[in-house]
């Protein structure tokens, strides 16, 4: 017997090793361009405006001038998108990788093409909430370019902000909420055949992972989303919690980190320190 007729005996599985190396190219490929836009973008976005208070406004909330409202907002949130995939692919290709996995055990068809929809949908959640921080931060923008007063208390507001996204980073509820999200059945998600299973798979999946990563959106937004060292170091949090052996001393480290980071916002306003 040669040692090419087992191959043959088994077309399923190189098959599935075809497919499974397809995926991880496809995965690494988007993560090098994701990352390589959201690089060039926290390097070109410079010029923050100074504010009342000793504090800066990010030019990403504002529009150009002339600039209709329609198109600053496709702007924003092709960032923000793009940012989401370099951020959470590395923790999310474990999650879909189990997912396939799962999938293939059940012997469902179409197996890529599921994990893709799941994939689609998980981000189009991420779309979701980046709408919602496009309001909040336009919001926040508005009150403060008008308001002198108002701007002058933005650096107190952020301190207690941040306070409070370490409260929710060490709390139980972020370590039974992280626990989901590093297991597909922990999650909920349902593995039934087809592509509207899939959807929903990826929607609870993606509600589930916005939900517990909460707080370390809320240091991203506040600690600038376009400066790169605060897109590293909350993606690095993102995915070691995810990954790690050992997710709720991760996590809580992490908030334990975005306390302190509050106390010196806090300080720092009070003109303590």
């Amino acid at each position: 017997m040669s040692a090419l007729e087992p191959d043959r005996a088994r077309p399923g599985a190189r098959t599935a090793g075809s497919s499974d190396r397809a995926f991880l190219v496809a995965v690494a490929l988007a993560f090098v361009a994701a990352s390589a836009a959201t690089v060039h973008w926290c390097t070109a976005m410079t010029g923050d405006m100074p504010m009342p208070g000793g504090w800066t406004l990010s030019m990403i909330w504002m529009p150009m001038p002339g600039q209709p409202w329609l198109g600053a907002a496709a702007g924003f949130l092709g960032m923000w998108m793009v940012m989401m995939v370099a951020m959470m692919q590395p923790s999310l290709v474990a999650m879909l990788w189990d997912y396939r996995r799962a999938l293939r055990t059940r012997a469902t068809p179409g197996t890529g093409v599921m994990t893709a929809v799941a994939g689609a949908a998980y981000f189009t959640v991420w779309l979701g909430v980046g709408f919602v921080a496009l309001g909040l931060g336009t919001e926040v923008a508005a009150v403060a370019m008008r308001s002198p007063e108002m701007a002058r208390l933005a650096p107190f507001a952020a301190g207690v902000a941040l306070l409070l996204a370490g409260a929710f980073q060490i709390s139980g509820f972020k370590v039974r909420q992280l626990a989901r999200c590093r297991d597909a059945r922990a999650c909920g998600l349902a593995l039934t055949a087809g592509a509207a299973g899939a959807w929903r798979d990826g929607l609870r999946f993606g509600a589930r992972c916005s939900l517990c990563c909460a707080g370390l959106m809320a240091v991203l937004l506040l600690g600038g989303m376009m400066r790169l060292t605060t897109v590293v170091v909350v993606a690095a949090a993102i995915t070691v919690e995810r990954l790690a052996p050992w997710p709720a001393l991760a996590a809580r480290a992490a908030g334990l980190l975005v306390v302190a980071a509050g106390t010196l916002t806090l300080a720092r306003a009070a003109g303590l320190i």
